[in-house]
């Protein structure tokens, strides 16, 4: 088991044949996806070799600042909704999915 090759798989799935519009992009969707995955795992691994920590946990730490990034962000978006095109309805946008 590779658990840096594991968490980059996991960060950065690979588009399958149908996800890519027009069809003819899709190895090039995939090319970047992987050059992706390669770039994440170096990135990954020289953060654990400079902090010494579990790479499951700085790929959490990682999750959660671009978690936090998009938290951030939306509420920017909605603020500037909010000042330049009035109060919209914004819950049918905000609200959870369903799960299943």
């Amino acid at each position: 088991m590779n658990l840096i090759g594991d968490l980059a798989a996991l960060r950065i799935p690979l588009p399958q044949p149908g996800d890519v519009t027009p069809e003819e992009l899709y190895p090039d969707a995939l090319e970047e996806a992987e050059q992706a995955r390669e770039d994440y795992a170096f990135a990954l691994e020289a953060q654990w070799d400079e902090l010494q920590e579990d790479p499951l946990l700085i790929a959490l730490g990682n999750a959660r600042a671009a978690r936090e990034a998009a938290d951030h962000e939306i509420r920017r978006l909605l603020a500037y909704g909010r000042e330049f095109h009035g109060d919209r309805p914004t819950s049918s946008i905000l609200s959870p999915k369903p799960a299943g």
